[in-house]
């Protein structure tokens, strides 16, 4: 029996379905609409989430990845379509979230001609995926949308796209039954594990004083929580964390000292530097975790787990690497090593986190007077909560807090933006990461600033009747530029006042509930409202205006020159 004739439209909406996508977020026009003509049959069996601007699509698609573990789908038009999903890739490559873009296309005929909304898609976008490709026949779209999703998903995860050019929607074929992709030549998503180096990195372990666990979003990438927590429990090591790995480890396990970081919590950034060995596990050094290289953990042996080995050695000089799957290689090390505690060692974390409690963390989540802060109202949001919702944090001020202080009981429960630092974010984020958790709470935690970037995302809430819970911290600052203004251009406020609409009523036009709340007496009622209602609600604090996140490491300083005030 001869394989049926469709369109390759039709064959790319069947392999969606082989696939197992049940939810793509687009826009549609008029190069990708024969692939839209095809989904018009299929609304039984996919649900398209139809955004209010392409990058929303984007960065929904990217907040349902997170939540859910699976591959976020994604179409958009050709020319001005295509371009406004660069920030979403940018953010998705740096931050490791697969994706799969459909994006169309000019007709092959026309490529070069500058037709309209024509752009060249490929190489705008060749720097921020995984993997990109123009389709420009119907019979290359199952095999090059089988590779797109092993791709995106195997070993270091990753946004894909494929630009495909509207005669290759329309053609006419003989589509084979759809084959999942397993293997591509020259393509290794995983490396070999090397036995030496586990041996090694026990050995390392085993002969620690004073070691110390680093951890990122790899243990989250891999699902190996499990692995990490018994890790952790047999070498009884202290362990922090990226704001990319939040809530791998449950905040209150009393091995968890804190966050990493210009931002991060006081001990586990001095200690870095007293340590002898550091244990990194799936992260990548970024600068805003080692601040000045040159005087970063000069003392410590270094063991770095990780599964892409371009990680190893590219921004801190490795003892012992251990290429894999953390997930692998975790279990190998854990099954190597000694039963240890090592309380003098964690003590001296303990010590500093009260010097911290003392200095800092007590006057911004316990406030006895004045304006209200960001701290007391993500932990009055933790008590109401139980450290059980997926909180969404954009960039800023508030995202720093937020990280901070959020209590998390559970794997991917903060979604934030982090190795490209985006400003709008949050709320289309906050759309997919309820769509891909619908059984979850999500919470949007968002700066005035970041908010009023994406803001129209509230119509696709309005549309598809999502249940987001929007918090608004709003300063009346980009608050985040207004401090580094303060401490280190002499109060020089240079255009990062910023004033807002009533968000109350925007949200009410777009048929949200809402309320603003400025009083101590009312923050903790209407948080308990906005998380009752049962659907979408906005509520805006209004907090205090010149308050600064402090520990902070100064750029261009050590991590140990962390300061307090």
């Amino acid at each position: 029996m001869e394989p049926a004739t469709q369109s390759g439209a039709e064959a790319l909406i069947e392999a969606l379905l082989a696939e197992g996508v049940d939810t793509i977020f687009g826009y549609p026009g008029g190069a990708i609409m024969p692939i839209y003509d095809a989904l018009y049959d299929y609304s039984d069996s996919l649900q398209h989430i139809l955004v209010r601007h392409e990058q929303g699509g984007i960065h929904a698609a990217q907040g349902y990845a997170r939540a859910s573990g699976r591959v976020g789908v994604v179409f958009a038009t050709s020319g001005p379509g295509a371009t406004n999903l660069v920030t979403g890739l940018a953010d998705a490559h740096i931050d490791s979230t697969p994706l799969v873009c459909i994006t169309g296309q000019v007709f092959a005929h026309l490529l070069g001609t500058d037709a309209f909304q024509e752009a060249d898609v490929i190489s705008l976008t060749s720097p921020v995926t995984k993997w990109n490709y123009q389709v420009t026949t119907a019979e290359e779209i199952p095999a090059a949308l089988a590779k797109a999703f092993y791709i995106a998903r195997s070993g270091r995860p990753g946004p894909v796209l494929l630009d495909i050019t509207k005669n290759a929607q329309l053609q006419q074929f003989q589509a084979p039954a759809y084959v999942p992709c397993d293997h591509i030549r020259s393509y290794r998503p995983k490396p070999l594990v090397r036995r030496e180096y586990i041996e090694q990195a026990a050995a390392l372990i085993n002969s620690a004083q004073k070691p110390f666990v680093l951890w990122g979003q790899g243990v989250v990438l891999g699902a190996a929580e499990q692995e990490f927590k018994e890790f952790i429990e047999k070498s009884g090591i202290p362990a922090a964390w990226t704001i990319m790995g939040a809530g791998a480890l449950p905040t209150e396990h009393p091995l968890n000292v804190g966050m990493l970081g210009m931002h991060g919590n006081y001990g586990p950034n001095v200690l870095t530097n007293e340590c002898d060995v550091l244990i990194a596990i799936g992260m990548r050094f970024d600068d805003r975790v080692t601040g000045r290289l040159d005087k970063y953990a000069k003392q410590a042996q270094v063991i770095h787990l990780d599964i892409d080995p371009s990680e190893i050695d590219k921004n801190v000089k490795t003892t012992v690497p251990v290429w894999g799957d953390c997930k692998e290689t975790l279990p190998m090390i854990t099954a190597l090593l000694e039963a240890r505690t090592h309380e003098g060692w964690l003590q001296q974390f303990r010590d500093y986190a009260r010097q911290e409690r003392e200095a800092v963390i007590q006057q911004e989540l316990h406030p006895a007077s004045g304006e209200l802060t960001m701290g007391e109202v993500v932990q009055q949001l933790n008590e109401l909560t139980g450290g059980d919702a997926i909180m969404v944090t954009d960039v800023g001020q508030h995202q720093m807090v937020a990280c901070r202080y959020a209590r998390l009981s559970r794997s991917r429960s903060s979604i934030t933006s982090g190795g490209l630092g985006t400003m709008g974010f949050a709320l289309p984020a906050a759309i997919g990461a309820k769509i891909g958790a619908p059984q979850r709470t999500v919470v949007a935690v968002i700066g005035d600033g970041g908010f009023q970037m994406t803001l129209q995302e509230m119509g696709t809430i309005m549309q598809s009747e999502v249940a987001v819970k929007i918090i608004i911290l709003n300063n009346q600052f980009l608050g985040m530029v207004r401090q580094w203004q303060e401490l280190f251009h002499e109060k020089r406020y240079s255009f990062v006042n910023i004033t807002s609409p009533d968000y109350v009523k925007v949200a009410s036009g777009y048929g949200i509930a809402g309320r603003s709340v400025s009083e101590r007496a009312d923050l903790r009622n209407s948080l308990q409202e906005m998380l009752l209602h049962p659907g979408a609600f906005l509520l805006e604090v209004l907090v205090t205006k010149e308050n600064n996140v402090f520990p902070m490491v100064p750029q261009g300083c050590s991590v140990s020159e962390i300061r307090l005030r």
